[in-house]
Parts: structure tokens; sequence; C-alpha cells
């Protein structure tokens, strides 16, 4: 794998940012400026945001010149696993843990703990999904492959 893995977690944190940008901007221009239905502005708002991940992830973050569509096949397929974990993980806090019931305010704003379980399962999916891409996904093959 070319680049070190902290490098390449930075990178995938930029990725990341772009992806909610284009996913939101996608959703706006569909439904407030185009008027598609609001649910085909979102399926096409998070596709765009999946193949915006999916390039950015294979050209800059690993910088994989393997096949397109393996990759883009492995890359969809790592997206459940890692959305189980993050949802056990919000499940699980919120649920099984006296963090569910709590709430903060601060400046006047309101904090539940299902919103900061939220936070967690967001790094908890972060992290899985980063490693799943890294390990699988755009793994760099080696000559006995």
């Amino acid at each position: 794998m070319k680049g070190n893995a902290f490098v390449q977690l930075i990178k995938y944190g930029i990725v990341g940012v772009m992806n909610t940008l284009v996913t939101i901007v996608v959703i706006f221009v569909c439904k407030a400026i185009l008027g598609v239905n609001p649910w085909v502005s979102n399926a096409l708002g998070y596709i765009a945001g999946v193949i915006n991940s999916f390039l950015w992830n294979k050209k800059w973050v690993f910088k994989s010149h393997n096949g397109y569509i393996s990759e883009a096949l492995k890359f969809l397929v790592g997206f459940l696993p890692c959305y189980l974990v993050q949802f056990a993980t919000v499940w699980l806090l919120t649920e099984c843990t006296p963090l569910g019931d709590m709430t903060w305010t601060i400046c006047g704003f309101t904090f539940g703990g299902y919103g900061v379980a939220t936070l967690i399962g967001m790094v908890v999916y972060t992290i899985a999904n980063f490693l799943y891409n890294r390990h699988i996904t755009f793994r760099e093959k080696t000559n006995k492959e």
C-alpha cells in the first residue's frame, strides 16, 4: 500500500467531507432548483456521493492501479458490514447503557444521548470503512495473486 496509514486516514477524512458536500449539493440542486421528487433527489445525492468517494479513494487516498469494476464492487459490498457495525454501536450505546437517557445543554443547545451515540457510531463507521477499503477494496496486489 502506497503511503502510510495516518496520511491515508487524513485524506480519507477529507474525502468524507467532500462526499457530504457533494451529496448535499446534488440533493439541493435536484430538489430545490430542478424540482425533482425529494426521494429521487436523495437517491441521486447519495449515488453522487458514493461515486465521488470511490473515485477519490481509488486515485488519491489509496493510489490504486487495480481494476475499476472489481474495486467498485468491493467498495459497495464493504458498505453493509461497516454500516451494521455503526448501527450496532449506536443501538448498544443508546439501549444498553445510561447514555441513551442522558441530555446535556451547552450554550443553549440540547444534546441527547442518541446524538452522542450517533457521533460515536460515525467515528466507528469511518474507522471500519477505512480499514476495509485499505485492506480489502484497494489492497495492492502482490506477485502471488
